[in-house]
């Protein structure tokens, strides 16, 4: 495929990404994948992609691209201040850049992680299914690393619709982001809490520590006394919070290891992954009781606002 993009900087941390391979869980490769699905999936529909198709996640910063001809892209998630040829440009919209456009980035205005789609999807090495990048194992994406100065990307496939710049998912259809109350359910172990430490860990503000990575957040706060025997290994889930014997909580996130022995007091609601995914390093947030009732009604309302998008690029 010809290129569509030429790398000049490639921010702080940008990788190609897609939906994971989750099938690969049971040979204990870890799931990988976008760290905020929803922003991922959003930004592939609104330029008509498969919302499995691959996209770039950039983390803190985004990359100064360069485009080599005319297509199609979206940028979804963190704000980082997006800008074509200088001039800034909307998120969350379809855009449409020529050859020489410049895409580059500003200041972090909020969030972690953004996300850019491609008309067509970004060609990559797939690896046990997937196109995401497994820096452990160096495979997937752009030869199993993150982005380089020089890199030059393709689109994996000709776009399924008609390059139309666009479409657009309204604010009131977007993750609360600015809002770090993560709903979770009670965990396999949550009696191994006496009523104090569960009271602490659904009321108390925990901060993201700088032991934080795309496998998963060490929450600094108050300690968390866990008691009983120590555990077999077992499966494990993005969004599992696990709590060590010395009480400091860790949130599982996309890259986690599949097994564990450490108890699992609660699991994040799917709806509330997405912005647990746009945490950073220093940020608060809190860890609010809810029912597998009320979960899925919340997985309900960001499938029928995707639903939208899906409708409008039908």
């Amino acid at each position: 495929m010809t290129a569509l993009l030429r790398v000049v900087e490639p921010g702080l941390f940008t990788t190609v990404q897609d939906l994971g391979r989750p099938n690969a869980i049971a040979a204990g490769v870890p799931p990988g994948g976008a760290m905020d699905r929803f922003a991922h999936r959003a930004a592939n529909l609104l330029i008509g992609n498969a919302e499995t198709d691959a996209t770039l996640e950039c983390t803190l910063s985004g990359p100064h691209l360069l485009a080599e001809r005319a297509f199609v892209i979206a940028i979804t998630g963190a704000d980082f201040e997006p800008r074509i040829n200088g001039a800034q440009v909307a998120t969350w919209t379809g855009i449409f850049m020529s050859a020489g456009d410049r895409l580059t980035f500003g200041a972090r205005r909020s969030g972690g992680r953004a996300y850019i789609s491609v008309a067509g999807g970004i060609e990559s090495d797939r690896w046990l299914g997937s196109a995401s990048t497994n820096l452990m194992a160096a495979r997937g994406g752009v030869h199993g690393r993150n982005l380089k100065a020089g890199d030059q990307l393709s689109a994996a496939s000709a776009a399924g619709k008609p390059a139309v710049s666009g479409h657009h998912l309204p604010d009131r259809l977007r993750p609360r982001y600015s809002d770090h109350t993560l709903f979770a359910i009670a965990g396999p172990h949550v009696r191994r809490l006496d009523p104090e430490a569960r009271h602490l860990l659904f009321g108390a503000e925990f901060k993201v520590s700088h032991e934080a990575d795309r496998m998963g957040y060490r929450l600094d706060g108050p300690k968390l006394a866990i008691s009983g025997d120590e555990l077999l290994s077992f499966g494990l889930a993005a969004g599992a919070i696990q709590v060590p014997r010395a009480g400091q909580p860790i949130l599982l996130m996309a890259d986690h290891q599949t097994a564990g022995g450490y108890p699992v007091v609660a699991t994040v609601a799917s709806a509330s992954m997405p912005v647990a995914g746009q945490l950073v390093p220093g940020d608060d947030l809190r860890f609010a009781e809810t029912t597998i009732e009320r979960a899925r009604l919340m997985r309900h309302s960001q499938a029928a606002a995707l639903d939208t998008l899906r409708d409008t690029s039908a």
